[in-house]
């Protein structure tokens, strides 16, 4: 939890307020958190009592702590002293790297609370993973696919779960996880017998209907629910041909002085480009898309994060859940073709009460998606004029060569397309 906490983004509910366990305490003293946000101080005293919870915020409010929270304290409260192997909570993550974050946060703000914290998800090593979780942990932090491999080997019950969590659950729609998501409340206590906390930063009609098939009675409980983006953010759009986009996203740039910079592309094709392009013209920049190794992942954000690594290009895998601190600047290089991923871009400055700006390219191929953007977050966005003459003569990169493709017996060629046995049957006919 490393953001920096405002005071204009606290309520005045303090966490001493809460009755919360002195080994809960002890994990916000050495956060340094004092009082709630307001989705912090709207959904603690109900889930504290037990009650589930559907809640809803702007990213970047401190949804997380709640949840780790609560955990803590009913865990804690109903400890009996014996060791369990198997989980106790289970938190569901759309993506691996907020299920990281996950975990981080959980580590300081559950440091005094002795408990063990699980992580389970894709593209690291299978077998050292499976072996950490055979040894018992308390807290299960994943992605769905992989938990449910490991359930189905065994490697843990859910027969003990008495908190799920579920996180940015309308992104789990968007990702196709419900079905997974669906299986695993099966396998969990009655609903009776366990509690089940939902966070998102929207709450469309698909989620409800999930929470109310699925929990007991949630309360829904919206914070900040009459506007979608942070008041702190300065929102700018620019009208450029196609041609245009990286000479004014490299003129953007070098006035940014000691900003630390997320530009998003909606391709992993573009992000290459971008990256490459900004480094051929004195910019360091590096490149993050589904397509790179998990360690690679985890190692561009750490350095981003770290303050090493000044423009990150990305596509939405980085969108939603990624907690770094200080980004002073988005830039959609691409407009997002889906209002709600406008918002979680966005919303990756401008954390906790800081200051941030977003700015946006309505180019040839996306421009068309801004009228459903401003739609959806109920106001125009400020629009400002690029100057032919402030657009720098910039190095440009060829396009990487393709792959070629590879057929049996190693000659290249395109692959070979099969058509269910229908050609043969057809020369027997």
């Amino acid at each position: 939890m490393s953001e920096n906490i405002s005071n204009n983004a606290l309520s005045e509910i303090e966490f001493s307020s809460l009755n919360l366990l002195p080994a809960v305490h002890e994990g916000l003293q050495k956060a340094g958190f004092t009082h709630c946000t307001p989705i912090q101080a709207l959904t603690l005293p109900p889930a504290l009592k037990g009650n589930d919870i559907a809640g809803q915020a702007q990213t970047g409010t401190g949804k997380t702590a709640a949840f780790l929270l609560v955990i803590f304290q009913r865990l804690l409260k109903n400890q009996d002293g014996q060791t369990r192997r198997h989980p106790r909570s289970l938190v569901l993550a759309p993506t691996r790297e907020l299920a990281l974050q996950i975990h981080k946060d959980a580590l300081l703000l559950g440091s005094g609370t002795g408990m063990k914290f699980g992580l389970a998800y894709g593209g690291v090593d299978y077998e050292k993973q499976r072996k950490s979780l055979e040894e018992g942990v308390d807290v299960l932090i994943g992605t769905p696919g992989r938990i449910i491999d490991y359930y189905k080997q065994h490697v843990f019950n859910l027969k003990q779960i008495e908190v799920m969590v579920l996180d940015e659950a309308d992104r789990m729609f968007d990702l196709g996880f419900i079905k997974d998501i669906r299986y695993m409340l099966r396998q969990l206590p009655p609903r009776e017998k366990r509690q089940c906390l939902l966070f998102s930063a929207t709450l469309g009609q698909r989620v409800l209907e999930l929470a109310y098939e699925h929990m007991n009675e949630p309360e829904l409980l919206k914070a900040e629910a009459d506007q979608v983006t942070a008041d702190n953010v300065k929102q700018s759009v620019y009208y450029p041909a196609n041609n245009e986009k990286l000479p004014l996203l490299v003129a953007l740039l070098r006035e940014i002085k000691d900003g630390r910079v997320l530009v998003f592309a909606n391709t992993r094709i573009a992000t290459d480009t971008v990256e490459r392009t900004l480094n051929a013209n004195g910019i360091t920049a590096a490149a993050m898309s589904g397509q790179v190794p998990q360690k690679k992942r985890q190692t561009l954000l750490k350095r981003f994060h770290d303050g090493q690594l000044p423009v990150l290009v990305a596509t939405d895998v980085a969108a939603r859940g990624l907690h770094i601190p200080d980004v002073t600047h988005v830039i959609n290089f691409d407009l997002p073709q889906d209002a709600e991923d406008y918002v979680h871009r966005i919303g990756r400055t401008a954390r906790l009460g800081a200051k941030g700006e977003a700015i946006s390219f309505a180019c040839e191929h996306y421009a068309f998606h801004l009228p459903e953007i401003e739609d959806y977050i109920g106001y125009p966005i400020a629009i400002e004029q690029a100057e032919a003459d402030q657009m720098p003569e910039i190095e440009k990169v060829a396009p990487r060569p393709r792959r070629p493709y590879k057929k049996a017996g190693g000659r290249n060629g395109p692959p070979r397309r099969h058509n269910g046995g229908q050609q043969r049957r057809r020369g027997k006919s």
